[in-house]
Order: C-alpha cells, then sequence, then structure tokens
C-alpha cells in the first residue's frame, strides 16, 4: 500500500508538498477550504493529484499516514482539531522538503528583518558563485524546489509558523536575528509559546554547525541561558566588543570566525539604519563561516538593492517622498521605519491587529509623524492610541483612498510612509497587494 499523505492549503506551500510527495511515490490529496488559483490547480493536474476546494471532507483526510498542514491554517480549526483526537502526526512543508535533499541548509528565523536578510545571505552566494536556491517564506516553496531544481546550498526564511511543524528538520547555520512580541494571537497570548517556536530553528543542530543570534535582543539571551545548544555560537551585536562573532568599532563592523577577521566601513553598507547593521551583521557571519571570499563579502554587503515592499523609496511626486514598507506587518517593524526617517511623515497604518502595543512608538511618532491616514476595516485602537498626540488623524476605507488623503496633508520635504503594523488582510490579499495598491495610487497621482 501506497502511504497516504494529505496536504492542507494549496497556496505555494501546500501545491509545492503535493508535487514532492507526487515523486517521491505518494498518495497524495489537497484540501483547501478557499478557492484553489487557477495556477496551482493546472500544477496539481499536471501530477496527476487529487484535490478539493470550498471545504475539507473528513473521510478524506482522515485516512492519512501523515499531514502537511500550510503555515497559515489555525491549530484551532475544526479539521486539525479532528487530526489531533485521531492521532495523525501534522508537520510542516519545510520538514517534509528537508527529507529529500542533501543540500547545506542555511535558515533564517526571527521577528523583524527576516526577508531582507534572507535575500541578503542568497545575493552573496550566487556572486560567490554557489549553486543556492532561495525558499521558505519568499519566493517559491522549499519542497517545490527540492522536487525540480538541484541546488547545493537554501537560503530558507523560516516563519515561526512554519517552524511550528519542525521535527526532524536540521539547519546547518540557523540565524535567529531578534525575537519580538509577534503573532500572539497564534500562540493564547503567550511569549514564552512564541519563543518556544523561534528556537526550533535550533533544534537537530551538531557541533560542527553554527548558531548566529543577535547578543543584544533580551529575550534571545534570557532563553540562551536556559537551554543546551551544541553548535558553535556567534552573537552580533553593536554594544559590545566579541571574541567570536561580530560587533561594531568606531564606525566599522568587525566580524571575527576562527581566527580570521572580516572588517568594513558601516558607512559602506548598502542598507541603512540601525535594524539594517544587525542584518548586515548576520549575513556577514554567514558569509565568513562558509568561507566566502572577504572581497566578496564586502561587495554583496555594498551593492545588495534591498527587498520591495520593505521601506522601498520608489518615487518622488512633487517633493513628496513614498515609502513603500507594506512588509511591517508589526509595531517592531514599523518602529524601525519610523526610527530610520529625516523629514516630517504623514503616516498610513492600520489592518489587522494582533495585538499591538503602539506606547512602544509615542515617542518617534511624537517627533516625526504629522499626520496619521488608517486604512482599515476597524480604526479604532489607532484613534484611541493617536488621536491626542498626532495633529491631523483621518480614516481611509481603500488604499486609493489613503494615497490621496495623504497626499493632500503632505508638502515638498515631507515623506509619505506606508507601514501599516498590521496584518493586511482585512482589504487586502495580502502585504504584497497591499504594497502593489500602494505604488499603483501613487504614480496615478
Amino acid at each position: 500500500m501506497e502511504q497516504r499523505i494529505v496536504i492542507l492549503g494549496a497556496g505555494e506551500s501546500g501545491t509545492g508538498a503535493a508535487v514532492l510527495a507526487r515523486k517521491q511515490g505518494f498518495d497524495v490529496f489537497v484540501s483547501d477550504t478557499g478557492r484553489i488559483k487557477d495556477h496551482y490547480k493546472e500544477i496539481l493536474f499536471n501530477y496527476d493529484v487529487d484535490w478539493e476546494e470550498g471545504k475539507h471532507t473528513e473521510r478524506l483526510i482522515l485516512n492519512a499516514d501523515e499531514i502537511i498542514k500550510s503555515p497559515g491554517i489555525s491549530e484551532k480549526s475544526d479539521i486539525v482539531v479532528a487530526i489531533r483526537k485521531k492521532g495523525i502526526r501534522i508537520i510542516s512543508e519545510i520538514e517534509f522538503a528537508g527529507r529529500y535533499t542533501t543540500a547545506k541548509k542555511i535558515c533564517i528565523t526571527g521577528s523583524n528583518g527576516k526577508t531582507t536578510t534572507t535575500s541578503l545571505i542568497h545575493h552573496m552566494l550566487r556572486k560567490a558563485g554557489m549553486n543556492a536556491g532561495l525558499a521558505g517564506n519568499v519566493g517559491k516553496s522549499f519542497a517545490m524546489m527540492v522536487a525540480t531544481e538541484n541546488y547545493d546550498y537554501y537560503v530558507l526564511e523560516l516563519s515561526s509558523f512554519q517552524l511550528d511543524g519542525m521535527y526532524d528538520f536540521k539547519a546547518d547555520i540557523a540565524i535567529l536575528l531578534n525575537i519580538t512580541p509577534d503573532h500572539l494571537d497564534r500562540y493564547d497570548y503567550n511569549l514564552q509559546k512564541y519563543v518556544d517556536s523561534k528556537f526550533t530553528i535550533t533544534h537537530n543542530l551538531s557541533e560542527d554547525d553554527f548558531f548566529v543570534y543577535c547578543s543584544d535582543d533580551e529575550i534571545t539571551i534570557r532563553e540562551l541561558e536556559r537551554i543546551v545548544i551544541k553548535a558553535k555560537q556567534l552573537g552580533f551585536t553593536m554594544k559590545e566588543t566579541v571574541q567570536q562573532g561580530a560587533y561594531v568599532d568606531r564606525g566599522f563592523m568587525k566580524i571575527e570566525v576562527e581566527d580570521d577577521l572580516f572588517e568594513m566601513s558601516l558607512a559602506d553598507l548598502a542598507l541603512k539604519g540601525k535594524h539594517n547593521v544587525y542584518n548586515s551583521m548576520a549575513a556577514g557571519i554567514t558569509g565568513n563561516v562558509l568561507k566566502i571570499r572577504k572581497p566578496l563579502i564586502r561587495e554583496s554587503l555594498m551593492d545588495f538593492t534591498g527587498v520591495e515592499h520593505r521601506l522601498e523609496r520608489f518615487i518622488s511626486v512633487h517633493g513628496i517622498e513614498f515609502i513603500n514598507d507594506s512588509k511591517a506587518t508589526n509595531v517592531n517593524s514599523t518602529w524601525y521605519a519610523l526610527e530610520s526617517m529625516t523629514t516630517p511623515v504623514i503616516w498610513i497604518a492600520g489592518g489587522v491587529d494582533k495585538g499591538n502595543d503602539y506606547n512602544e512608538l509615542m515617542d518617534l511618532v511624537k517627533s516625526k509623524v504629522k499626520a496619521l491616514v488608517c486604512l482599515g476595516v476597524d480604526n479604532s485602537k489607532l484613534h484611541g492610541a493617536f488621536d491626542s498626540v498626532i495633529p491631523v488623524v483621518t480614516d481611509a476605507a481603500s488604499m486609493k483612498e489613503a494615497v490621496l488623503a495623504a497626499y493632500r496633508l503632505g508638502g515638498k520635504g515631507d515623506t509619505i510612509l506606508l507601514s501599516p503594523a498590521c496584518a493586511s488582510f482585512d482589504l487586502f490579499e495580502n502585504y504584497e497587494d497591499r504594497g502593489w495598491q500602494f505604488k499603483k495610487f501613487v504614480r496615478e497621482l
């Protein structure tokens, strides 16, 4: 009897898992409560995979040997509760794909900076002529790549939701950028559960592997004192000097791995802002661990162009600069965005709030924001936080309305910043859709 694999969710991750499972000879069934996009249906059809949409049929799901769950499906959903009750193992697509590749895996997680750091490391490896794929929470699904490509290295961005279904998966280099309260709605508003989820990236690391982390991050350090990690640990910091890892000294970033020193001026880094110094340090350490030639590491850190929807300066209209930071789906990301602003800001924010505490933005908002455009179905929490602090606060029910309102409030020398601090699902398909709509309506001004 063929083993039966059932996949819940037929997006990028689920479809990739289905293709890999088919190629590995499993009996595969895909089930999605939503409508499956035509592009994914075509792939499922080409690989002869059975699927259903608009429902989860229990009798077709609860006969599985193993279930691969999409990161977006909640543990509290009826079907997951039924699966758990039956005792069928649920894994993530990343766990599944990891079984079928011998490539080296560089895995990046953290509450903020994941996509930038993942893309930067991938850029560095490609520049060094290494055969490296970019996958996970960015680009194609890892399973699809394992099924259809042949890479020696994978640079994987992993969200906490993807880490949740991982058991035997092992990184060769595990990178934890930071931990700030995010997605707590998924972790019963229990920070420790979220921390445990992020630290899954360190599971199964051996003495030959590397764990790269921010030693300025209090939550990370507290956790490291509590647990045992076999891997070689390399911290990066802007507050002290370290023997092994990365630090800043008189305007230079210095990286020491084993007995090798690499240094470059912070002024030469392509990515600006304090948070990007951390991202560049993590990437620089990785390059040194992989023994990439120093001139290539330096060049990659100097010529990387950044990530779409992350502090993307894309256009000026009548002396007003527009910045698309749609990827800022939590307060901490927005904090970084506001921190790097040097001109008066008209701020567009709002969406689905994940238990946000806006207090940590107060000082920055008071000193930098002259107007706020609230873009969401329910903006009451933003009003409650900022009505008494920001001179002008207004509402918008669509991106077009938000852009027009912000433009009317702005003048020459101002910056209009889309940095929502919230998820996008109330008005948009995802943060990319939100960012693309922003750029479209700005170009139409």
